[in-house]
């Protein structure tokens, strides 16, 4: 393959993806990291024993973020995929080592939660928002203007 060939290759990949978004092999690296976020996250919860009930009781509570829409397409992206990230349940899981002291079980249980929840997103498709409008993801377009 010559550099005229290669070129071609990456033009027919922007074009699939117009929004930003991932596609092809990527897309489902992503989308196959969600789900073991998603499955290693409900195994480590098992073990800390908060009870099933508080599990199902917080696993929706990130798509609150969803009312960050209501003050526009930008801030709802941002509030969104503040809530959407790996970085908060990581800071959770990881704050015993951060203050140096025995930190609630609680406190781990929601991060496991909060990652569980992120992780089957992006298993199913549903990525980080762009401020262009709710469907824009980085995992590609989801809703009605979705391409079949």
């Amino acid at each position: 393959m010559d550099r005229h060939d290669d070129r071609h290759v990456m033009d027919r990949a922007a074009d699939r993806a117009p929004n930003g978004a991932v596609t092809g092999g990527v897309r489902t690296i992503l989308r196959l990291e969600g789900a073991a976020v998603f499955v290693v996250a409900i195994l480590a919860y098992r073990q800390f024993g908060l009870g099933w009930g508080t599990f199902a009781l917080l696993f929706l509570a990130p798509d609150l973020s969803f009312l960050g829409y209501l003050a526009g397409p930008r801030v709802g992206a941002a509030v969104y995929n503040a809530a959407h990230a790996y970085v908060g349940p990581i800071v959770l899981l990881v704050a015993n080592e951060v203050i140096r002291g025995p930190v609630p079980t609680w406190v781990i249980g929601v991060g496991l939660i909060w990652a569980a929840h992120i992780g089957m997103d992006r298993m199913l498709g549903y990525g980080l928002k762009y401020a262009g409008g709710f469907g824009a993801t980085h995992l590609g377009t989801i809703g009605r203007g979705r391409a079949s």
